[in-house]
């Protein structure tokens, strides 16, 4: 079986491809789940990695949970209610915390539908870049069902509580300028040029010292849920850091770089 997700590197910048595209790239599968956990692992562990991007293979980005498993009633979707969210915590849950907690920035670059889970996956990422051919959908409500990874609590953080809850409740798509418009994605270019525009950001991202940029990440998320108190003082402790780092005095002196992240 070919690999659930590949991997490439190219000047501190990987790409992810979500590789079951005649699934239309699930990621409530243990393969998918495993894979994922274990690339953000990677890319944590030191300072190579500085910025990653994620995609699915065409024609869609992910369309979240398999069908054909949650039809059936295989796996944990079929078992008795404290083994189906035994299940959750020990799959798509473990992919969402690993993604959204992982310390590297990354971008989402949509290339077709994300649906369900595969909005949510969209969601737990820092950027998002949208193709024309990208749709984002809510659901779970149509199957009879709620997210179960987190997205209630990502979607209003992304485009307020309002069209949250239209996005959630009715299940209905909106297509690609209307996520732009209401903040869900960064922009849309055009398909052919979107996984090239996301790597140029990665690049962008990835040419910045990289312990000032996992800080700058790191403040960001604690702003989500702290009080402005907590982000003044988190602040100060890790700008204290960032002051007596190698990369700090590089960054300041005549000649910029290079960044080793130390």
């Amino acid at each position: 079986m070919t690999a659930a997700l590949l991997v490439e590197r190219h000047d501190g910048v990987e790409t992810w491809t979500l590789n079951r595209p005649h699934q239309r790239n699930p990621i409530t599968d243990d393969d998918m789940v495993a894979a994922v956990v274990a690339a953000v692992a990677r890319a944590d562990d030191g300072p190579d990695v500085r910025c990653i991007v994620l995609t699915g293979a065409d024609p869609a980005f992910s369309a979240g949970g398999n069908i054909k498993e949650i039809r059936s009633g295989a796996r944990h979707f079929g078992a008795p209610p404290y083994l189906t969210a035994e299940g959750y915590r020990a799959g798509v849950q473990r992919l969402a915390a690993a993604v959204f907690g992982c310390q590297t920035p990354v971008i989402a670059a949509v290339n077709g539908p994300a649906i369900g889970a595969g909005c949510d996956l969209a969601l737990m990422c820092d950027v998002r870049i949208a193709s024309p051919r990208a749709r984002f959908a809510e659901s779970f409500v149509q199957l009879g069902l709620v997210s179960g990874d987190g997205g209630s609590w990502l979607l209003p953080r992304a485009v307020g509580a309002s069209r949250a809850a239209e996005m959630s409740l009715t299940g209905d798509p909106i297509d690609a300028d209307t996520a732009a418009a209401w903040g869900l994605v960064s922009r849309v270019v055009p398909h052919d040029e979107l996984l090239s525009a996301a790597q140029a950001l990665a690049a962008r991202i990835a040419a910045n010292p990289p312990a000032a940029v996992r800080m700058a990440k790191r403040l960001l998320r604690q702003g989500e849920h702290g009080r402005f108190t907590e982000a003044l003082e988190s602040a100060a402790a890790l700008q204290a850091l960032a002051h007596h780092t190698a990369d700090h005095r590089a960054a300041v002196s005549e000649h910029p770089g290079p960044y080793t992240g130390r």
